[in-house]
C-alpha cells in the first residue's frame, strides 16, 4: 500500500497527538512540520524520522505533499483547508472545520471539486462504545429513538485566549463542545434535518445577547425531522466537582443506551445498553481512542480515496451550530 506524504500544520498538544498517532500505525509518511512556535515544530519533527520544520503553509505544499493535517486556530482553519485542497492536497482538520456553516460549505466545496478526501477530527465518534451505541441505533435495537440527551461540561475551559475571542473561534463551549454533541446525535441517527430549535447562552453565568463575548454555559433544544429531540448543555468552567461531565444518552421506544464518561476523566468511557431497569455493559476502559479518526482518515488516504460525498454532512452538523447561535440571539 502507498504510504502517503503527509504535513502536520500546529504542532500543540492535539497536533502532536495525532502526528504520534499516524507514525505509531505505519501508514503515512510524515516529512515536514510547522508550527508558530519553533519550539514546538522541532519537537514534533524530531519525534518522526525525517521529518523536517518549514516555515508556513506555502513552504509545506512545496514539499510535495498528499494531504495535510491541520490544528491551528479555528479562524485559519477554512482558509488553509480551502489552499491546501486547491493545490489537489487532501485535508484532515480539527473541529470546527468552519467558523460557521457558510465557511464549512466553501471547504467542502473545495473538497469535491478537487476530489481530494476530507476529514475532521470528530474523534468521539471512534470511541468502542459511541461505534457500538450507533450500530444499535441504525439498526432499530433500541426501537424508534425519540429522545437524546448530551452533556459535556469541562471544568477548566481553553487557555488560549484566541478561544475567548468570537472573530477567531466562531463562538465558545458550543463551538468548542457542542460540536462534538451535535455530531454524536446526527451521525448516529443518519443526519436528519434539525426543524426547530430553542437556545439560551450564559457568560460568567449571565445572559449572553450579542457578539461582544462568546458562551461559558449552554442549553438548548433542537426538534428534529425524524420525531426526536435533542436536549444539549455544554460548559466551560462549571462547578461540576470533576474535571468533566461527558455523557450522550439515546432513548427509543424499545430501549435506551449510555456512552458516559467514568470518574471526571476525559478519556475513560463506558457505554451501557438498558432495557427497563436492567443494563447490559457495550464497551468500558481502558482504550486508546483519540487518535483514530486521524489514522482512519490516513489509512483510507494510503488505500487512494478521494472525496467523499458524507463529508456534506460537515455542513449539517454546522448548520445546527448557527440555528443554536440564532435561537439564542448570539
Amino acid at each position: 500500500m502507498h504510504k502517503p506524504r503527509l504535513g502536520f500544520l500546529g504542532t500543540g498538544w492535539i497536533g502532536r497527538h495525532r502526528l504520534g498517532a499516524i507514525h505509531a500505525a505505519d501508514c503515512a509518511t510524515i516529512v515536514a512540520v510547522a508550527d508558530s512556535s519553533p519550539e514546538m515544530a522541532r519537537a514534533a519533527a524530531e519525534a518522526v524520522p525525517g521529518g523536517v520544520v518549514v516555515a508556513d503553509l506555502d513552504a509545506m505544499l512545496a514539499q510535495g505533499l498528499d494531504g495535510l493535517v491541520i490544528a491551528t486556530p479555528s479562524a485559519l482553519h477554512a482558509g488553509q483547508a480551502i489552499r491546501a485542497l486547491e493545490a489537489g492536497v487532501a485535508v484532515f482538520c480539527q473541529k470546527p472545520l468552519g467558523r460557521d456553516a457558510a465557511e464549512t460549505a466553501r471547504v467542502v466545496a473545495a473538497a469535491e471539486t478537487a476530489n481530494r478526501l476530507l476529514g475532521v477530527d470528530l474523534s468521539y465518534r471512534f470511541t468502542q462504545g459511541m461505534t457500538a451505541i450507533a450500530d444499535l441505533v441504525r439498526r432499530g435495537e433500541l426501537g424508534r429513538v425519540f429522545a437524546i440527551d448530551l452533556v459535556f461540561h469541562n471544568a477548566y475551559g481553553p487557555d488560549k485566549p484566541w478561544f475567548y475571542d468570537r472573530a477567531q473561534s466562531g463562538g465558545g463551549c458550543v463551538m468548542d463542545l457542542g460540536i462534538h454533541l451535535v455530531d454524536l446525535a446526527l451521525w448516529a441517527t443518519g443526519f436528519p434535518a434539525v426543524t426547530r430549535t430553542q437556545a439560551s447562552l450564559f457568560a460568567g453565568g449571565a445572559p449572553l445577547h450579542g457578539r461582544d463575548a462568546v458562551e461559558d454555559y449552554a442549553v438548548a433544544t433542537l426538534d428534529l425531522a425524524d420525531g426526536a429531540v435533542v436536549r444539549l448543555a455544554c460548559s466551560w468552567r462549571v462547578h461540576a466537582g470533576r474535571d468533566a461531565v461527558i455523557e450522550a444518552s439515546f432513548y427509543g421506544s424499545q430501549g435506551g443506551a449510555t456512552l458516559r464518561n467514568v470518574d471526571g476523566s476525559f478519556y475513560d468511557f463506558v457505554a451501557e445498553r438498558h432495557r427497563g431497569t436492567a443494563r447490559e455493559t457495550l464497551a468500558e476502559p481502558p482504550e486508546d481512542w483519540g487518535g483514530r479518526a486521524a489514522v482512519d482518515w490516513a489509512r483510507r488516504l494510503a488505500a487512494g480515496a478521494r472525496f467523499d460525498p458524507e463529508a456534506r454532512h460537515f455542513v449539517a452538523a454546522a448548520e445546527a451550530l448557527d440555528r443554536i447561535y440564532a435561537a439564542a440571539g448570539a
